[in-house]
């Protein structure tokens, strides 16, 4: 057989047809999650609840074609929402019919800006991302859409700006909510997370929605002031560019596109690995950007919006047994069928039921505990030696968080992502050099044992960090202050210094011969390849200075014993 890759739909290579029950039964169960979701997400945007079904279907369909993960389900989903809401609403202005055409062109834009990335094998950027940035993003985008829904399930009028601006509307309109709207959107939201939490295989956004429509339709709810969705066009989406939209607005767009590309890729990526870990196969991130590329760019031809992996929907695909993109094939037919016959019980769907679907849907992911977890990442050692910067990745995390609270998704992304880089660069800038002492033939950080005492004669000494540009002056300053009266041996353990660059080469040529006016010889032990290959290219006219293979070696020239003191 052979073993050549598709160049399409990969995961449906070597098909069993023992798969196909699974497939069917995850496809159902995905798209009983999906329907509601998408709606709801779509409200996120900005957008007619049905454009998240016109999103979802040309994405199931395509990433099945171009994506590498078995199990990884897109569409809709909040993190890009909210994004494209924050893109779009300041140059829409108060145009609603602009409003959803750039929302459209968004998806289009973030589909070139995919492909393109995947054809030139980017997906290596998803590495910048850290991961406590992105916990702490996704906490404030998640606290940010819960506010935003909070006046849809009281029933009260929606105030602009960021999230302290919108929590203050919520508390100074509070006295105004609609009681009836109140229950309907409780009683959703009790529903959808006590199903989750005690019933997880009943679809219980499903239930909720069609519960609301059923009280909607019951009572008239809609004739004693509570909000619904109102009109839905049945049908199939229509299929090209988003009318009103020239080149111009399409460039105006790219630069915000790369954002939702990223977010979205991390996210997606993230979900794609988890699955293929847990199903022993491996994904392309290159693909996967391709995946992601044409999934945006199927859902904005086809009047849809921005398009990413879901990490709950894929969970739920999992958990159903799914084994590859046919259970995605079938909840995209399953959509065509709600399109077509569907859309009309929709019309009577609740908002408040709606923002109770959303609420429930990104409450798992206000991630305290994540939070905390990041925080207790100290010790009394860290904390001496990184100072403020010790708790890198919790600083980071709150940065994005906080970021995303005050000014908005993407800025919070960025600022994010700037700080966790700022603070890498800080403590690469400021690298551990630790004395070492001996035990045995072990050479041991001195601060760890300080049962072992060392030679007054000898400095050891090991860089936990490559040597660069902006961390050689530290390094030459911190061994010189290191060397005491009585030194005679300076060995740099190289070991833990994976890379060296001519600045750092030129400091210990110039580290040497300041030692050696002191009367102190300087030698390098333990060099890996990569630091020696590089420290002798980059070696000026001086003489080199002297490579030992071990610690031992460097200093089995000095006398067995320190001469006493005097």
């Amino acid at each position: 057989m052979s073993t050549t890759k598709w160049p399409v739909f990969q995961s449906l290579q070597g098909y069993r047809t023992t798969w196909l029950r699974a497939d069917v039964v995850a496809g159902l169960t995905v798209w009983a999650v999906l329907v509601p979701e998408a709606l709801a997400y779509a409200s996120i945007a900005g957008v007619p609840p049905v454009v998240g079904l016109y999103a979802a279907l040309p994405a199931l369909v395509l990433y099945a074609l171009a994506g590498s993960s078995r199990h990884l389900v897109v569409g809709p989903m909040s993190a890009t929402a909210a994004l494209s809401a924050a893109i779009i609403a300041p140059l829409a202005a108060a145009d609603s019919g602009r409003y959803v055409a750039l929302s459209t062109a968004l998806a289009i834009a973030t589909g070139v800006v995919g492909l393109l990335a995947g054809l030139i094998r980017l997906g290596f950027v998803a590495n910048f991302i850290s991961e406590p940035v992105l916990k702490g993003f996704i906490v404030g985008l998640a606290l940010t859409i819960i506010i935003g829904q909070v006046p849809k399930l009281l029933g009260i009028g929606k105030h602009e700006g960021n999230f302290f601006r919108q929590a203050w509307g919520v508390l100074t309109h509070v006295g105004e909510t609609q009681w009836r709207t109140v229950l309907l959107g409780a009683l959703s939201l009790a529903i959808v997370v006590g199903l989750k939490r005690w019933l997880p295989l009943v679809p219980g956004s499903l239930l909720a929605v069609l519960l609301g429509i059923l009280a909607v339709q019951a009572l008239r709810l809609d004739e004693h002031g509570v909000d619904i969705v109102g009109h839905i066009d049945a049908g199939l989406p229509a299929l090209g560019l988003p009318g009103g939209v020239n080149f111009t607005d399409y460039l105006d767009l790219l630069g915000p596109a790369v954002g939702v590309a990223l977010i979205g890729f991390a996210e997606g990526l993230g979900a794609a690995k988890t699955y293929a870990a847990k199903a022993g196969y491996e994904v392309d991130a290159d693909r996967e950007l391709l995946g992601l590329g044409a999934a945006n760019l199927g859902s904005g031809l086809a009047s849809g919006m921005v398009v990413n992996g879901s990490l709950s929907k894929t969970a739920v695909n999992g958990s159903a047994g799914a084994k590859t993109q046919a259970s995605g094939l079938i909840v995209a037919a399953l959509t065509v069928l709600t399109l077509l016959l569907l859309t009309g019980l929709f019309e009577k769907l609740p908002e408040a039921t709606l923002a109770g679907v959303v609420i429930a849907a990104v409450l798992e992911l206000v991630d305290i505990a994540s939070l905390r977890r990041l925080y207790r990442v100290w010790t009394e050692r860290l904390g001496s030696i990184y100072g403020r910067a010790a708790r890198a990745d919790f600083t980071a995390a709150i940065a994005a968080l906080f970021g995303v609270l005050l000014f908005d998704t993407l800025p919070g992304l960025l600022i994010g992502i700037g700080i966790s880089l700022l603070l890498l660069v800080y403590r690469a800038s400021e690298p551990h050099v630790a004395p070492l002492v001996k035990q045995g033939t072990l050479w041991l950080d001195a601060a760890r044992h300080p049962d072992l005492t060392g030679r007054p004669d000898l400095l050891v000494v090991r860089v936990e960090s490559g040597l660069f540009f902006a961390n050689a002056e530290y390094v030459r300053e911190r061994v010189q202050r290191l060397c005491g009266p009585r030194t005679r041996l300076v060995v740099l353990d190289a070991e833990t210094s994976p890379s060296i660059d001519v600045t750092a080469a030129a400091m210990l040529a110039a580290l040497r011969d300041t030692l050696a006016g002191r009367g102190i010889d300087f030698r390098i032990a333990r060099s890996i390849g990569q630091f020696g290959d590089e420290l002798s290219s980059a070696a000026t006219g001086s003489a080199p200075i002297a490579v030992y293979p071990t610690v031992t070696a460097a200093t089995a020239d000095l006398p067995e014993r320190a001469a006493p003191p005097d």
